[in-house]
């Protein structure tokens, strides 16, 4: 009996982007912020460009703990909803034209952030990166660490707990 053959690798990689890009497009607030997220593997890092808009406070200047927090909690909702659907995304079995359409799987909902400010967020480029602490079928656990200039150097952190989307079907 004969394996089926492999999918190309470019079939794949457009694929996971598509999946991706419709995931990160189906939230506004992601959109307003003007936050990306690069993918490198199973592996998200989020970044958000620098804007003025973005400065708390304009004496020092420093980036705004709201505009923080958000990209911390935005990280790792995309981070955990990602993780999620990884297997479908290679299986296949995820329809990324129906993403794209807006049919979009139900994102974790937040039951808790809490969020440690570190240092000064500095007026320039941020980066995150979600890792998975827990993750079963009522229940999450994600934790977030942000950076600029040097990731072992994070200016903010978070812990993030989630109640986890019903799976129908």
């Amino acid at each position: 009996m004969a394996r089926p053959r492999p999918e190309p690798v470019q079939v794949v990689k457009q694929r996971r982007d598509a999946a991706l890009k419709a995931l990160v497009e189906g939230v506004p607030y992601i959109r307003f912020l003007g936050v990306e997220f690069e993918r490198r593997g199973d592996e998200l890092t989020a970044v958000m460009p620098f804007s003025d808009t973005l400065i708390g406070n304009p004496v020092l200047p420093a980036l705004h703990g709201g505009a923080t927090a958000a990209f911390l909690e935005m990280t790792a909702i995309i981070g955990l909803s990602w993780s999620l659907l990884w297997s479908e995304i290679e299986s296949g079995a995820l329809e990324v034209e129906a993403l794209a359409a807006g049919k979009l799987p139900r994102l974790p909902k937040t039951v808790g952030f809490t969020v440690d400010y570190l240092r000064t967020g500095l007026p320039r480029d941020a980066y995150a990166r979600a890792q998975v602490a827990r993750s079963g079928r009522r229940y999450a656990s994600v934790h977030v660490e942000a950076w600029q200039d040097n990731r072992a150097r994070p200016f903010a952190q978070a812990t993030g707990h989630f109640v986890m989307p019903r799976q129908d079907g």
